[in-house]
């Protein structure tokens, strides 16, 4: 029986590995990227985050997202991002087809340049990170796909180089088999942190990450708190009463990406004196301000520990969002880190280690060097493959035809049930088995 439980994952890890090795690959290398990508912008957008446009004037910051909006025509302001010195402040601007820009203010909030949101250092890896540069529902099912694989990849390969007592030194040894040690003893070793940065990494994807999504959405208690998810309302009596029933005036109206509608009313207050609000609840930077989307929306001052936005991440312990009447300017609510439910928190926490900033650049050595780790993992994979293979056979585990074990079929039922596109994945592998069976009777 252990020889047969042994050959069945040896079958399925062989072929799993065999054909989601190019996305792993992919997801690898791009993961490695996007570790350094803070690093990497404060270089090649030097003078985006830390330059001077050379003028002296100075403006308010109002009067400088006006020169914006009429500078980039179409575009209009969504969020004032403000960062410690020595960044410059940040706009984040979208028109009507839902293409984003962002625009750098100086010191003396003078424009210095602006940038395609989406051929941005950090949006390029991500988008090959996440969909491979395609999109769409298919490509983000695959990457999840190749992602639940590798977790099997991972424990499947734990059970057998403990079974093959693969830790026992042999006296005599071929390529073959020095070559099978160390694929076996390095993916063991890289098991829990691989699998960890893997599932830090779920939030994301189609499948899994929809369920966690709402599952905190609808379970309040211990995922996102019912504020955030239902944002309060200004007070509109700032409104005069005779266009309080009209529609605000709007320079367009947007459903993108972010969901938001963006609106310019008359009635709003300035950032000015929003920011001095801020300023007297003594909020320290780096933050963002979102703009009301609604007439009765309110204005949001958010710390996000994982922002994506270089210079704009925080502690888990300080994230928070706030929210102010857009009218008077006045404090009416905020949802901090001790709000949140246990889904919330393993948001908070996965995602900037997932990403390397958790803490600091010994996170980024850790993600790093088990990132290479992996890498070696497939390559000696692959060399132990092509040192047994035999020329011109696939020289693939054998097909075992006796009963399926218990062992095996709870784990697989356990795995398939913590990852439901896994479980769907197995149940097609099944029926190509029964098929290639069929065929050879």
């Amino acid at each position: 029986m252990k020889n047969t439980l042994y050959t069945r994952f040896w079958r399925l890890h062989f072929y799993a590995a065999l054909f989601i090795t190019p996305l792993l690959l992919s997801l690898t290398l791009s993961g490695i990227g996007y570790l350094f990508y803070t690093d990497v912008e404060n270089q090649l957008y030097d003078n985006y985050f830390f330059g001077d446009s050379g003028k002296t004037e100075n403006l308010s910051i109002d009067d400088a997202v006006k020169q914006a909006e009429q500078a980039y025509a179409g575009y209009h302001t969504m969020k004032i991002i403000e960062l410690e010195e020595p960044y410059n402040t940040r706009l984040t601007m979208m028109n009507a087809d839902g293409a984003e820009k962002y625009l750098f203010l100086d010191e003396h909030n003078q424009i210095i340049g602006g940038q395609d949101a989406a051929y941005t250092f950090a949006n390029i890896i991500r988008n090959l990170h996440s969909s491979l540069f395609i999109g769409g529902t298919f490509v983000n099912y695959l990457v999840e796909l190749a992602a639940c694989w590798a977790i099997f990849l991972l424990l499947s390969g734990v059970y057998m180089t403990v079974s093959a007592k693969l830790f026992k030194k042999t006296k005599q040894s071929n390529k073959r088999q020095t070559s099978r040690r160390i694929h076996a003893l390095l993916g063991v070793i890289i098991t829990i942190p691989m699998v960890v940065i893997i599932f830090t990494g779920l939030p994301w994807s189609a499948l899994m990450g929809k369920f966690i999504y709402s599952a905190a959405q609808e379970h309040p208690s211990i995922g996102v708190p019912l504020l955030q998810q239902q944002p309060p309302t200004s007070d509109m009596s700032e409104i005069p009463w005779a266009t309080r029933q009209e529609t605000a005036p709007s320079s367009h109206a947007h459903h993108g990406a972010s969901g938001h509608v963006v609106t310019a009313n008359p009635y709003r207050l300035t950032i000015e004196k929003l920011q001095q609000e801020i300023d007297g609840m003594a909020i320290a930077k780096p933050y963002a301000i979102i703009y009301p989307m609604t007439e009765d929306g309110v204005y949001t001052v958010a710390k996000s520990s994982n922002t994506g936005v270089t210079g704009l991440d925080v502690s888990p312990y300080d994230e928070t969002t706030m929210y102010f009447d857009q009218y008077s300017g006045a404090f009416i609510d905020k949802v901090d880190y001790a709000d949140y439910g246990i889904l919330a928190k393993w948001f908070t926490w996965g995602i900037p280690l997932h990403e390397g900033h958790l803490f600091g650049w010994p996170n980024k050595v850790m993600n790093l060097l088990v990132c290479i780790a992996f890498l070696v993992v497939i390559i000696w994979g692959f060399r132990t493959w092509l040192l047994r293979k035999k020329q011109g056979q696939l020289s693939a585990p054998p097909t075992m035809h006796k009963t399926l074990s218990i062992p095996f079929i709870l784990f697989m039922i356990v795995l398939g049930m913590i990852m439901p596109l896994f479980g769907l994945s197995l149940l097609i592998v099944v029926l190509v088995e029964w098929i290639i069976q069929r065929f050879k009777k």
